[in-house]
């Protein structure tokens, strides 16, 4: 069974679609309930074509511009290395993980400004310590590779070993106190003849 396509004209810019004044293809169903009544496109004509050339041209503009600035940015991206510090467990485990989110609020965090979570191509969230090349990529043709180093937040060397029982429950052990010096029995009878 072919799919139907329907021919629009944007009215505004769809993210991997097209700007505004392009005529597209786009699937019946997608026209119908989305682009259509979101009235981010309609039924293309001569007279809006031409009404739309000076939006179009300000979206062309606006286009070459973000490109510009995202070509500058993933060169001061080149060979960049970020050190998150997470706590995890004596194995080096992560308790939480590193997401795109935390990438991206890092890099901007530093002063890359517009690399958002969309940009960060991780295949699975980072959950142990280490180093981890991460792909930033904007276009098809803008990419680059920033190292992500995860540290644990305290040498693992130093930590407590934790025991948790069948249900994931901590099991507490009891502090362990330092006894007092034993009193030899000739110091107890001298002091007790002295009081």
């Amino acid at each position: 069974m072919a799919l139907k396509k329907t021919e629009l004209l944007l009215l505004h810019n769809v993210e991997h679609l097209g700007i505004v004044g392009d005529v597209v293809k786009v699937r019946t169903g997608y026209a119908r309930n989305y682009l259509v009544p979101m009235g981010l496109a309609e039924v293309p004509t001569e007279e809006r074509i031409t009404e739309l050339q000076a939006d179009r041209e300000a979206a062309l503009a606006q286009v070459k511009a973000r490109r510009e600035a995202r070509e500058a940015l993933i060169t001061r991206m080149d060979e960049v290395e970020l050190t998150l510090v997470r706590s995890c467990n004596a194995q080096g485990v992560l308790y939480g993980s590193v997401t795109q989110r935390d990438i991206s609020d890092a890099l901007q965090h530093v002063g890359f400004e517009g690399v958002d979570t969309r940009a960060v191509r991780l295949h699975q969230a980072i959950r142990r310590i280490g180093e981890y090349p991460v792909t930033i990529q904007f276009d098809k043709d803008l990419r680059t590779e920033v190292m992500i180093v995860v540290e644990p937040d305290q040498p693992l060397e130093e930590r407590e070993e934790m025991e948790f029982d069948d249900e994931g429950n901590l099991i507490e052990k009891p502090e362990v106190e330092a006894e007092a010096p034993a009193v030899e029995p000739e110091e107890a009878t001298a002091d007790a003849a002295q009081a």
